[in-house]
C-alpha cells in the first residue's frame, strides 16, 4: 500500500486473511502513535468513543456481509488522551465471493467540526445576551407542537417596559447593557428552566416542563419582578427599568398553540395593567 502521507489524512488497510492492520503515517499522526508502532486492531478500536465504536463495528459487519463501502464521522481518543474527530472511509475487496481486505482513509476533521459548531452557535444563539435566539426557540416550539419534544407545562413571555425610551434617552449601548443584565437576571431568577430565549428585540420566552407547583411559581415570579425592576448602573448613573410578564399554565387538554396564545394574552394584560406586572393565565396547576 502507499507509504506517503500528508497532515491530517492517511490510508489504512486490514488484511482479513492475515489478520494484519497497516497504516500510512497520516493515520499514526491522527491517533498520536509513533510511526511504525505495532498495530493491534482490538487496541485501536478501544480508542474510539463508545458511540462511534458501536456505529463503526455495525457498518464494518454490514460491508463484510454484503460488500460495498461506508463513510462515517467518529470520535476518538489519541494515545496522549486528546479527543479528535475523524472521517472514516472504508471499502471491502472481494475474491471468489469472500471478503479478503478492508481499506480506506482516515482524515482528521476536528477543526472542521469545531468550525461547524461555531457556525451553529452563531446561528442559534443571540450574540448580545448569549441566550438561544428566536430561531432556536421556534425550532424548539415546532418540535413541541409536533410531539418531537417533551410536553411543555408552562410558557412565559417577558417584555421590557418602555425599552425604546431607554435607547432614546441613554443610547443604544446603554440599551444593549440593559438587555445583557436583564437576561442574566432571568437566568438567575428562573434557574432550572427547560428553555430561556431572547424571543425578540426586548422580549424573552421561558419554557417549563414537568409538574409545576402554582404557589412556588407565584413566589418565583414575585421575586423575579423585584430583580427585574432594579435600576441598572451605567456610566455613573442608574437606568430605571421594569418588565411585564405573561405566563400561561397548560391544562391537560390544551394544545401548544393555545398555550402560546394565552401567554401572549397574559403579557398584554400585564402591560395594560400599568406594566411592571405579572399575569398568570390559569386557575390551577397542571398534573
Amino acid at each position: 500500500m502507499p507509504d506517503g502521507h500528508f497532515v491530517g489524512v492517511g490510508a489504512w488497510e486490514y488484511d482479513l486473511r492475515g489478520d494484519r492492520l497497516s497504516w500510512t503515517g497520516g493515520v499514526y499522526d491522527l491517533f498520536g502513535l509513533p510511526h511504525g508502532a505495532p498495530l493491534e486492531r482490538a487496541a485501536i478500536v478501544d480508542m474510539y468513543h463508545d458511540e462511534s465504536r458501536d456505529k463503526m463495528e455495525a457498518l464494518r459487519a454490514h460491508v463484510l456481509r454484503h460488500g460495498g463501502a461506508f463513510t462515517m464521522e467518529a470520535r476518538i481518543w489519541t494515545a496522549g488522551g486528546t479527543q479528535r474527530w475523524m472521517r472514516l472511509n472504508a471499502g471491502v475487496a472481494i475474491e471468489n465471493g469472500q471478503p479478503v481486505r478492508l481499506f480506506g482513509t482516515k482524515q482528521d476533521i476536528s477543526h472542521e467540526r469545531e468550525a461547524l459548531a461555531r457556525l451553529r452557535e452563531r446561528a442559534e444563539y443571540d450574540a448580545l445576551t448569549g441566550l438561544p435566539n428566536r430561531g432556536a426557540f421556534e425550532a424548539q416550539w415546532h418540535d413541541v407542537i409536533h410531539g418531537r419534544a417533551p410536553e411543555v407545562t408552562a410558557l412565559g413571555l417577558v417584555d421590557l417596559d418602555h425599552f425604546k425610551q431607554i435607547n432614546d434617552n441613554w443610547g443604544h449601548e446603554a440599551g444593549d447593557e440593559c438587555l445583557r443584565v436583564m437576561a442574566d437576571r432571568l437566568r438567575r431568577s428562573f434557574s432550572g428552566l427547560a428553555f430561556l430565549a431572547r424571543y425578540g428585540g426586548d422580549e424573552f420566552a421561558l419554557l417549563w416542563r414537568g409538574r409545576i407547583d402554582r404557589t412556588f411559581l407565584d413566589w418565583r415570579f414575585r421575586r423575579a419582578e423585584l430583580a427585574l425592576s432594579q435600576p441598572i448602573p451605567w456610566e455613573g448613573h442608574l437606568i430605571p427599568i421594569t418588565a411585564s410578564i405573561g405566563l400561561a399554565l397548560r391544562t391537560p387538554e390544551m394544545l401548544p398553540r393555545d398555550l402560546f396564545r394565552r401567554a401572549d394574552q397574559a403579557l398584554y394584560r400585564a402591560k395594560a395593567a400599568g406594566r411592571c406586572a405579572t399575569v398568570i393565565e390559569a386557575a390551577f396547576s397542571p398534573a
